[in-house]
C-alpha cells in the first residue's frame, strides 16, 4: 500500500510548512488517472497525523477528472482511463490533467 507512504509525506510536508501552527484542514488535489486511491489516502490520514499539528485535522480530497487534448483534431477530451481516443478515432492524446496529486490547501489556527 504505497498510499501509507504518499500520506506519510503528505503531513510531513503541511507540518514542516505549518511552522508551529496547529493545522485544522488540508485539502489534496488527486487525478483520477493517478495511480492514487483517495480512499485510501483518507483512511490513512488520521493514523499517520496523530501526534502532529494536523492530529484531528479534517482531510478533504478533491478528486480531479482526467481531461485532454487530441493531438490531431484539437478536440477537448474526456479521459477515464490512461489509455483513450478521441471521437475522430486518434488516440494521438495529450494529458492535461487527471494525473496529478497536489495539496492545494492547509488550514491553520
Amino acid at each position: 500500500m504505497h498510499e501509507l507512504s504518499i500520506t506519510r509525506n503528505i503531513v510531513a510536508i503541511v507540518n514542516e510548512r505549518a511552522r508551529g501552527a496547529k493545522v485544522t484542514q488540508v485539502t489534496l488535489e488527486i487525478g483520477q488517472l493517478s495511480p492514487v486511491i483517495p480512499d485510501a489516502i483518507r483512511f490513512c490520514f488520521d493514523v499517520v497525523a496523530k501526534g502532529t499539528l494536523l492530529e484531528g485535522a479534517q482531510l478533504e480530497v478533491i478528486e480531479v477528472p482526467g481531461h485532454g487534448q487530441c493531438r490531431d483534431c484539437g478536440r477537448d477530451v474526456e479521459l477515464r482511463h490512461l489509455v483513450a481516443r478521441c471521437s475522430c478515432g486518434s488516440s494521438n492524446l495529450v494529458r492535461l490533467s487527471g494525473e496529478e496529486l497536489n495539496i492545494k490547501q492547509m488550514v491553520t489556527a
